[in-house]
């Protein structure tokens, strides 16, 4: 080998050793976000477009991974595990929050708010500050406003239905949540509480015949192939917290919180847009994949049913959470 071939085969071997030493640099911080919806949902969509510009914002340093569609385990396994910190970040439906902080429960209450505007004056307001200091006091990071998941509708195998007498004995899939098993059984209806994971085989096998949820959540997990009839009752409206592991969140650099929150109030109203619209354009579509749509005739008249519903729930938010909600709501529920 001559001096030439020498040096040349020389700087190959330092080139080499220099690529191994020198790897893209990793993220400082590696977080996981979990929902249970499809990867085509907003809150996926949404989230994934938002946390790329988290990444770039925070120069690579935080980085946030999108675990759609209950890729994680269901959602009441994933939030035990946002509370022990092997997963950072969850969008959770009001339900499941209220297995720690009861009164996140709250924008279920039945037959409480006429429409999405209405909960989202309430919820961005006095009512919304006072579950978000409830949530964080139990020790979890949430962002300040909710999300949208929307208003609920019923659907069903069986029947429609078109007044309070249908619900009586209907087998209905509820979230597992004490809130929802008891509006439903208050209601006449025979609830099994489940988590979403296990829904569509659950209507399919019959072992419910109905269940409900905003019609966006109904397309895309195309329960139509598995529901005759989609009943618009408007029956609760359905809030979703970011919610976080506190330590993870703490752990943070406070610039990169401040680039977080900015993202988060962005990813708030992009996420919100998307899904009323989805749920303001989705009823006539789900019509045209074949279910029969209609909507209740007297929701004065369920409300008059859900009155020991109305007493027991008073009680268990206590009167200021309680005075919040009928201030928010403009009704007067017990």
């Amino acid at each position: 080998m001559n001096r030439r071939q020498f040096a040349a085969g020389t700087l190959g071997v330092y080139a080499s050793i220099n690529i191994v030493r020198a790897p893209a640099r990793a993220a400082q911080f590696s977080y996981k976000f979990s929902s249970d919806v499809a990867a085509e949902h907003p809150t996926n969509t949404r989230g994934k477009q938002i946390f790329d510009e988290i990444k770039q914002q925070t120069g690579g340093r935080l980085e946030i991974g999108v675990f759609p569609n209950n890729i994680l385990g269901g959602a009441s396994a994933v939030f035990t595990q946002v509370r022990s910190g092997a997963v950072q970040f969850m969008m959770a439906l009001d339900g499941i929050v209220a297995s720690v902080a009861p009164v996140a429960a709250i924008p279920g209450v039945g037959f409480a708010f006429k429409d999405t505007q209405q909960a989202f004056a309430a919820f961005d307001g006095p009512l919304g500050a006072y579950v978000n200091k409830e949530i964080l006091a139990k020790g979890l990071y949430c962002f300040d406003r909710p999300f949208l998941n929307g208003m609920r509708q019923i659907t069903s195998s069986v029947k429609p239905i078109a007044d309070v007498a249908d619900v009586e004995g209907l087998k209905i899939r509820t979230p597992p949540n004490k809130l929802a098993v008891d509006l439903f059984r208050t209601l006449g209806a025979s609830p099994t509480p489940m988590n979403f994971t296990e829904l569509y085989t659950a209507l399919q096998s019959h072992i419910v015949d109905a269940q409900e949820n905003p019609v966006a959540i109904i397309e895309v997990a195309r329960l139509y192939e598995v529901q005759k009839f989609l009943s618009v009752t408007n029956h609760m409206w359905s809030a979703e917290f970011l919610i976080g592991n506190a330590d993870a969140w703490a752990a943070l650099p406070t610039d990169i919180q401040e680039i977080c929150r900015t993202g988060f109030a962005k990813y708030l109203m992009l996420e919100r847009n998307d899904v009323a619209k989805l749920n303001d354009t989705l009823t006539e579509q789900l019509g045209k994949q074949g279910m029969a749509v209609n909507t209740i005739a007297d929701p004065a008249a369920f409300r008059a049913k859900l009155a020991p519903f109305y007493a027991r729930w008073k009680a268990e938010f206590g009167t200021t959470a309680w005075d919040l909600l009928e201030s928010g709501s403009g009704t007067k529920l017990a």
